[in-house]
């Protein structure tokens, strides 16, 4: 029958027309405006459908409260615009100045109006090609060889109008309400429909069904008018700030455990709702008992025919009746649409809720159809920040550079610097840069060196979950080994039952940098690069395989790793050992001397000083370094020949010493010292 069905489909719509786009983007949300940004930079063909009237319509009604939790930090003390987006978690990336959302709000958590009336300006200022009042109802594949992927997209909406593409990215985001069926579940109200006037609530008793932000935002709606608050989950509780995943219970809604653990009659529980039961009273009072009660029984009888919890234990938990009982288990993503041929599965465990993906943001099912925005979250779930704007705004560009590589031969952006410039283009990137901060352990900077060591080709923000794929993906080569640099916290300092608070958690010295907890940089080197198989044998828990050498620039309080003993030179002297050169920049007074005692010059030397470009001296600067031993004061030197030759002082010595650097084993490699 199915089978049949499917041909059915096919036979009616082989004769519809069609309107063809390169790339077409459900969802008008953040995720398709971002996407949508970026294909209308690049000036490619494409469409955006959205089953609404304006964008951002989820925003429109959630959360139910309108406070957002994502922060909007006016004040940093910097005016980097690109550091200041690690505290900004609400603006799309665009080039547009006014479309950044310390304009629209001065809330440090803003109200969702405020999102929805920024959606809007952020589609209507860069007028990006967005066709609303389309809901799109059914998506199917037709095959055909002149494709880009080997077939093309088919997707038809309410009004049976059909579409074509070759590449299709779905944002339509996470928003069919998770339920959970038991007996009596016909009582719950649901947190997308439930009153949120407190009024409503006043003098009653409510239990609430889960323990995510919502459940905790609709308890605080309401904590200060009701008898009291019970909140049942299967989990326990898991904050925020313990588990460093902004999407678990933040601060801003936890009143209830201040509540429940100063003995104000709210309290948690833990259990598996599927085990539930409610049985409804003559008086409308709605009681709490335990499926495997009501086996064989006839609930329509009455609450008095039925067995509950209560009657055994005299102290049950939940033995009170409550008034209300609330939904709040978040949402799924809507596999309903797509046909089986796109073969969109949902995954597996605790990531169910998402459609299984690889970590390009490719479906494991279907080439050329990409999911972008919190739907997509299955790849760094719970553990970065992917289901939110201040995530996917960056996986979203990461996607679109992958999709300009394979379908438009350009490859992924790269600069090429002098191998002089690898320490100082770490250390600004990893200073300022908001991808690799936000997106930590899941987008990575790659380092390609050319051959000897001369040069180096630098790829911002890639998938590491994808650097196998590294050449194929980006159409740039990694011949002669590469770096990769990404942001992580300690192994063990993050999960729902650390102490994160507890005494000397921070580690400051640059020997114990692999011990830092909080986030900080680690650079990975690689001889070669890593292979699949290699991805798929790393230690558990690592973002990446072993490496030949690593290196974790020790944790800082102000995120500052700008320290020259504690931060750079620790870096310095890892790149060096690794690359066995020396990457010290050098007065032109001193690239002279070691022209005339050093069979191989410095780097800096070979690429400045013999090339006639460099530093030029000064009085100052050379007063500057005669102070800091660096050269030889030549303003008291006696040139009359009574000087002995071999008299020159440490300073000197030390200048004219051969600089050779053995490389050591990984293990010596960690927060290596200057000698």
């Amino acid at each position: 029958l199915g089978l049949a069905l499917y041909a059915g489909s096919l036979c009616a719509v082989s004769g519809a027309v069609f309107l063809y786009h390169d790339y077409c983007v459900i969802g008008a949300g953040p995720a398709g405006l971002q996407a949508a940004y970026f294909l209308q930079q690049a000036g490619r063909d494409y469409i955006v459908f959205e089953r609404s009237h304006a964008p951002g319509s989820f925003f429109a009604l959630y959360p139910r409260h309108r406070k957002l939790i994502s922060i909007n930090k006016q004040y940093t003390g910097k005016s980097n615009s690109e550091f200041n987006l690690r505290h900004d978690w609400n603006s799309l990336l665009s080039h547009d100045r006014r479309l950044l959302f310390r304009h629209y709000s001065r809330d440090f958590f803003p109200n969702a109006d405020t999102m929805v009336r920024y959606l809007e300006d952020f589609a209507s200022l860069l007028k990006l090609r967005i066709q609303y009042n389309t809901a799109i109802i059914h998506v199917t594949l037709e095959k055909n060889e002149q494709a880009w992927n080997g077939h093309y997209f088919l997707l038809t909406d309410q009004d049976r109008k059909n579409y074509k593409c070759s590449s299709l990215l779905v944002a339509a985001g996470m928003w069919v309400p998770n339920v959970v069926n038991f007996p009596g579940s016909e009582y719950v109200e649901g947190y997308e429909t439930v009153s949120i006037n407190p009024e409503d609530f006043a003098g009653q008793t409510v239990l609430i069904l889960g323990r995510g932000n919502s459940a905790f935002e609709t308890a605080e709606n309401i904590l200060g008018v009701t008898n009291f608050i019970h909140m049942v989950s299967r989990s326990r509780v898991r904050l925020s700030w313990a588990t460093h995943y902004v999407g678990d219970l933040r601060a801003i809604n936890n009143g209830l455990l201040d509540t429940y653990q100063l003995k104000s009659l709210d309290g948690l529980l833990e259990g598996d709702l599927e085990d539930l039961a409610i049985v409804k009273d003559k008086k409308g009072k709605l009681h709490i008992t335990l499926r495997f009660y009501l086996e064989n029984r006839n609930i329509s009888a009455g609450i008095d025919s039925i067995t509950l919890p209560q009657d055994e234990l005299d102290n049950f938990a939940t033995r009170a009746p409550y008034d209300r009982v609330i939904r709040c288990l978040g949402w799924k993503f809507d596999f309903s649409i797509y046909n089986r041929s796109l073969r969109m599965m949902p995954g597996k465990g605790n990531i169910k809720k998402y459609p299984q993906i690889k970590p390009s943001y490719e479906s494991r099912g279907t080439r050329g159809l990409f999911v972008l925005g919190t739907a997509s979250h299955s790849v760094d779930f719970r553990k970065s920040a992917g289901g939110f704007i201040h995530g996917f705004r960056y996986t979203t560009r990461a996607v679109h550079r992958l999709l300009e590589n394979r379908h438009h031969g350009v490859p992924w952006p790269s600069t090429i610097y002098p191998i002089t410039q690898l320490t100082n283009s770490i250390i600004k990137r990893v200073n300022e840069a908001s991808g690799l901060y936000q997106m930590f352990s899941v987008l990575a900077d790659i380092i390609l060196l050319r051959e000897n060591a001369t040069a180096f080709e630098y790829l911002e923000e890639y998938p590491i979950g994808v650097l196998a794929e590294l050449e194929m993906q980006t159409g740039r080569k990694a011949r002669s080994g590469l770096f990769v640099i990404i942001m992580e916290y300690g192994r063990n300092f993050s999960g729902a039952d650390k102490d994160v608070f507890y005494y000397n958690r921070a580690v400051g010295e640059a020997q114990h940098a692999w011990q830092s907890n909080f986030l900080h940089p680690v650079i990975y080197y690689y001889k070669h690069l890593p292979t699949e198989r290699e991805m798929g044998l790393r230690p558990p828990d690592w973002p990446l395989p072993r490496p030949d050498a690593i290196h974790h620039i020790v944790e800082d309080f102000l995120t500052d790793w700008t320290a020259p003993n504690a931060h750079i030179l620790p870096l310095r002297r890892f790149l060096e050992n690794c690359l066995s050169t020396d990457l010290r920049n050098f007065f032109a007074e001193s690239c002279f001397l070691f022209t005339f005692t050093h069979q191989k010059l410095p780097p800096f030397c070979q690429q400045g000083y013999v090339r006639m470009q460099g530093l030029l001296g000064s009085q100052e600067l050379r007063h500057h370094a005669v102070q800091a031993g660096l050269l030889q004061d030549y303003t008291h030197t006696d040139f009359s020949g009574d000087r002995p030759h071999d008299s020159h002082d440490g300073s000197q010595e030390q200048l004219m010493r051969d600089h050779a650097i053995p490389v050591r084993p990984l293990q010596h490699l960690v927060n290596a010292k200057d000698e």
